[in-house]
């Protein structure tokens, strides 16, 4: 924990560095198009500390948590069935192949007609658009599987069930979280997009709205607020792999010293 925090501490000098030189190369400007980073972050603070956090925030936050964990769950355990069946996989494939390559955001108008607008067709579109990364990792984890620990686990006659979840999984899970860490970042692009075409709220709209009405300075603080929602993620992110893959960096650091 304490080596994430140092971490973290060194990731925010440079965004600190750019506030500060923003500020004074800004303070005097009278351009509609580049307002001041202090009338910026007023509107920040009228905007988001305080009703429109909840009124906008919120459901964004919401809507992306259960798109990224759905596809997470669903990328996982579709791309281990897949990696466990061969035949399955040559099935499947030419559905997966035709699916990855459909753009996301050009998922917006069939979800708006399946689902409508709101939530359920935002949270599709990241479900859809943001499984794949996680998915192909998990079967190409499972694959990776050495044929060694295969016929070993079949030596010793393991249930499916801990083959799975004591072999196959924590050895595939470092490609997982790889590409988990796709989809995450999959996830908080696609909320954004789907909200600014499929929504009446959220910080997509919030953006979209801000700019269609000239507010310059609320398009510059929602995009604030999607920096800042993208960093706390990511580094939740980054606690949570080093936790579970603590193991496999150990291993990693034995093996190079070995």
């Amino acid at each position: 924990m304490r080596s994430v925090l140092k971490d973290g501490l060194l990731l925010l000098i440079l965004p600190a560095v750019i506030l500060v030189i923003w500020w004074f190369v800004s303070a005097d400007s009278t351009s509609l198009y580049a307002p001041s980073l202090q009338l910026i972050l007023w509107t920040f603070a009228q905007d988001w500390l305080g009703a429109g956090f909840f009124e906008h925030a919120i459901p964004s936050l919401v809507k992306f948590l259960a798109g990224f964990l759905i596809a997470s769950i669903g990328g996982i355990a579709i791309g281990t069935l897949i990696g466990f069946s061969r035949r399955l996989s040559a099935a499947l494939d030419p559905v997966i192949q035709f699916l990855r390559a459909i753009p996301p955001p050009a998922l917006l108008p069939v979800a708006l007609v399946i689902f409508g607008l709101g939530t359920a067709g935002n949270i599709a579109v990241i479900v859809i658009g943001a499984i794949w990364p996680t998915l192909m990792n998990t079967v190409d984890g499972i694959r990776s599987v050495d044929q060694e620990v295969r016929d070993m686990t079949r030596s010793y006659r393991l249930s499916l069930r801990k083959r799975l979840f004591s072999v196959y999984l924590p050895a595939a899970s470092p490609q997982i979280f790889a590409g988990l860490r796709i989809t995450l970042q999959l996830s908080i692009i696609l909320i954004v997009v789907s909200e600014m075409f499929a929504s009446t709220s959220g910080i997509g709209f919030y953006v979209l709205n801000s700019q269609q009405m000239f507010a310059v300075p609320e398009t510059y603080a929602g995009t604030i607020v999607l920096g800042i929602i993208g960093f706390i993620a990511t580094f939740a992110f980054v606690i949570v792999e080093r936790r579970v893959l603590a193991w496999h960096r150990g291993m990693t650091i034995s093996s190079s010293k070995g």
